[in-house]
């Protein structure tokens, strides 16, 4: 009898292997979903409109947000690996499990299929604190400890965070002041009730160019094409630091390697297109399409990074 069943579950893997193979095969034969937890929307909505239009079946975007991206991700964890159900996934679902109870592991439960944009925070200053670079502002931090305030968004957010890992890279103290929107902390700075802030480009490069902030630096490894007059954190004098936002795709796991390939060659080849670029760019996200492998050590280095940063930090937030 034992025998009998090892012959009937290898039957069975037989033809589990070939409905897969099957299914791969006629990829895509419905249309695709593509769940956004929040951030720029343009991004899964445009390179959506370019999977639609080269794979022959309709891209759907839908948005499940709350719980900093939680919400999102657990559905697609826990969708069928076949392909039809994507993750826009984002720097705060790197951030999440520092705080929230989560019903899935970020790491195992998750095909990556390519790392999309990248977007710097930008640090900026309000005119009248007497620096004009980085290092100035970190010498003058340094003469009056936590004496300046900054504006960021909520407690555990990417932009609180991403200046959490500069004071602990810098030495400094600086204190954060929090803002449900990064529009309401830029408002505040400008108006000087603030001293600093480290925003998105989009929201605050408006407020340099028309000199009411002075911009700093940009927090991406790279400058940021959103931003190409200001330096990086890492050319100020603080090498390898990299805290970029950003967007990707993931498929739940176990998703058919064959499956990922497609959807990564789609996205990667919609990525270079130039109409494609110059909507993201002139949105300030920079366009990057790497390789499954790449976006996947990617992830996982965001992962340790940002647990590294909330522990030495010590902070806490309300989330169930």
């Amino acid at each position: 009898m034992h025998k009998r069943w090892l012959v009937g579950m290898a039957a069975l893997g037989f033809i589990a292997s070939g409905t897969v193979q099957a299914q791969t095969q006629t990829y895509p034969n419905k249309p695709i979903r593509i769940i956004s937890t929040g951030g720029a929307d343009i991004v899964p909505r445009l390179l959506g409109q370019k999977l639609t239009a080269n794979l022959g079946q309709q891209t759907l975007v839908e948005e499940r947000t709350g719980a900093a991206t939680t919400i999102g991700a657990e559905f697609v964890a826990k969708s069928a690996p076949d392909g039809y159900t994507l993750l826009t996934a984002v720097a705060s679902m790197m951030i999440a499990p520092n705080f929230y109870k989560i019903n899935y592991d970020t790491t195992r439960d998750f095909a990556p299929i390519t790392l999309a944009v990248t977007s710097p925070w930008v640090f900026a200053i309000h005119p009248s604190l007497p620096v004009k670079n980085l290092a100035e502002f970190v010498r003058f931090a340094k003469a009056h400890p936590g004496q300046i305030n900054f504006s960021a968004s909520t407690p555990g957010a990417a932009s609180h965070l991403t200046m959490e890992l500069f004071k602990q890279t810098a030495g400094i103290n600086v204190v954060h002041v929090s803002y449900k929107t990064l529009a309401a902390a830029i408002t505040d700075t400008v108006g000087g009730q603030v001293q600093m802030a480290v925003s998105i480009a989009p929201t605050v490069m408006p407020h340099i160019k028309s000199g009411r902030l002075r911009g700093l630096s940009v927090s991406t490894i790279k400058r940021s094409a959103a931003a190409p007059e200001l330096p990086t954190i890492a050319e100020s004098g603080y090498a390898g630091f990299d805290s970029p936002g950003w967007y990707g795709f993931m498929a739940p796991a176990k998703t058919p390697a064959a499956i990922i390939t497609t959807l990564n060659r789609e996205f990667v080849t919609a990525l270079r297109q130039p109409d494609v670029r110059e909507r993201l760019i002139g949105s300030g996200l920079d366009p990057v399409g790497d390789t499954p492998q790449e976006f996947s050590t990617f992830a996982a280095a965001e992962l340790d990074k940002w647990a590294r940063v909330v522990k030495q930090a010590n902070i806490k937030i309300n989330a169930n």
